[in-house]
């Protein structure tokens, strides 16, 4: 835990940032989930949040897949375009609050950063 920044976790998982990183990737956030991990900018965490959305506002369940924790039948685009996760609902779920979670708390800590520079 000495070499992160911790941002946001949630059960399904944890984003942080790297304290000694390349320079290129100081600013992008690992997203860690499932046996997954993702490097992500801000801007992507965004479209990552959008395609999340996109997907539960989209496909409609049978009452066996949503109760179903092994019916991985949705389909979530991520910011790379040759990469697609199938996850079940209460995984679509997970990642959405763990991703939507990273998003706020990087706003608060802007928002608070440049109140703070500001006196």
């Amino acid at each position: 835990m000495q070499d992160i920044h911790p941002i946001y976790h949630n059960s399904f998982g944890v984003a942080f940032q790297w304290k000694r990183n390349k320079v290129k990737d100081i600013m992008k956030v690992q997203i860690v989930f499932r046996d997954t991990g993702l490097l992500l900018s801000k801007e992507e965490l965004t479209q990552f949040s959008k395609n999340i959305q996109y997907t539960k506002d989209n496909n409609s369940l049978c009452k066996d897949c949503v109760n179903n924790d092994s019916c991985k039948a949705l389909l979530i685009d991520s910011p790379a375009p040759q990469i697609t996760f199938a996850v079940n609902v209460k995984e679509l779920n997970g990642i959405q609050d763990l991703v939507e979670g990273t998003l706020f708390q990087m706003n608060l800590d802007n928002y608070l950063g440049g109140i703070c520079k500001s006196d």
